[in-house]
């Protein structure tokens, strides 16, 4: 089994498969490669650090030789690349940072593995390259069109998805120039434990529970196929396991939403929980709820954002026929987990937000 390193490991998606994996793999290794920017959180790794099997290394993907030392010091075979800028509407604001972390960083990633990986008569040592993108780079579907696949054109409408659609070509230019052993996965929205409340679903949670405005993009009628966390950490676990080197395998959740059905389905559901629970109208005295009042009044339409696209959706059938993936969890049963656990964390979303980025978020969240 392999020894991996896991770059952005402190960020959502990365904490929930480092966890994932070193449950699932008892003999391997995880070391953890992060820059900890304001969506990396080291102390959500501490529940897995004590086993011995985890690393953690405060550092930046685009610092080669540090990436190049890692790979052949700890002898690491695998790389599974998630570290990334991710917020759109920041990549509208800046473009230049999304550009130089997954660009750049990505490129920085691929030389240091081939130096570590390939030796000087060109043979290779065991080795994979996972790279973890996002069905954005397809651009956007309309309302009839078929789901992305892994054979859609290329048709990135942001400064973020086209970087990361520059990331995967290099990625695959890896692999078909210099023989470098990779995988790529594009996934749809990701949503569960740990995601930064800058993203949809947790935002809006925390702004229910606090009293404050759900702001809704235009209509609110984009549509987002909805993956919960673990389904992804799937995918990348049978994609490293089962993938070919050269492939690439779109993972999705089977369930596409509107962004207003997102929102009511949250006010529907906390407005159960809170109304039913004495202890959580005591915790959150703001929230209408615990008022006798309606959630929903907090829905707020606010200006649509620049080239905010209309529809993503993926056809998982070539991972589902050569991975054998499935997702897990239907969109009520996950939402019900996510939920419960922000819910039950206060303490780690708490100390994440503070109080400047708390107001900024209020009307700048990310509905990828």
């Amino acid at each position: 089994m392999p020894d991996l390193l896991v770059t952005g490991g402190a960020g959502f998606i990365g904490i929930n498969l480092v966890r994932w994996w070193l449950d699932r793999h008892q003999d391997d290794r995880v070391v953890v490669l992060d820059s900890l920017t304001y969506a990396g959180n080291r102390h959500s790794l501490d529940a897995v650090m004590d086993d011995g099997r985890l690393e953690f290394v405060h550092g930046d993907i685009r610092n080669t030789s540090l990436v190049e030392e890692l790979l052949r010091d700890r002898d690491l075979d695998t790389i599974v690349h998630l570290a990334a800028e991710s917020h759109v509407d920041r990549s509208i604001e800046g473009p230049d940072e999304f550009i130089d972390t997954n660009v750049v960083g990505t490129h920085s990633l691929l030389k240091a593995a081939r130096a570590a990986w390939q030796d000087q008569d060109g043979s290779w040592r065991r080795h994979r390259f996972h790279h973890v993108s996002t069905d954005e780079v397809y651009g956007s579907l309309g309302s009839d069109d078929p789901a992305f696949h892994e054979g859609t054109r290329y048709a990135p409408n942001s400064p973020y998805s086209a970087s990361k659609a520059a990331s995967d070509h290099l990625v695959r230019a890896y692999h078909h120039t210099f023989g470098l052993e990779v995988t790529t996965t594009n996934c749809s929205n990701n949503y569960g434990p740990y995601q930064f409340p800058e993203k949809l679903i947790p935002l809006m949670i925390l702004n229910i529970l606090h009293g404050k405005p759900l702001p809704v993009y235009g209509d609110g009628m984009n549509i987002r196929d909805w993956l919960f966390v673990d389904d992804h950490c799937l995918g990348i676990e049978l994609a490293l396991l089962k993938g070919i080197p050269g492939e690439t395998y779109c993972i999705g959740g089977n369930n596409e939403r509107t962004n207003i059905d997102i929102v009511r389905m949250l006010c529907s559901m906390l407005q159960d929980r809170v109304v039913g629970d004495e202890t959580l109208r005591a915790r959150f005295p703001e929230c209408p709820a615990s008022r006798g009042e309606s959630i929903e009044g907090l829905i707020t339409f606010v200006t649509d954002r620049p080239g905010h696209d209309l529809r993503y959706a993926i056809d998982a059938g070539k991972a589902s026929n050569d991975l054998g993936y499935e997702p897990s969890e239907n969109f009520e049963s996950g939402f019900r987990k996510t939920v419960d656990w922000y819910l039950s964390n206060e303490p780690w979303w708490s100390k994440v937000m503070d109080g400047s980025y708390r107001d900024w978020l209020e009307t700048n969240y990310e509905s990828r």
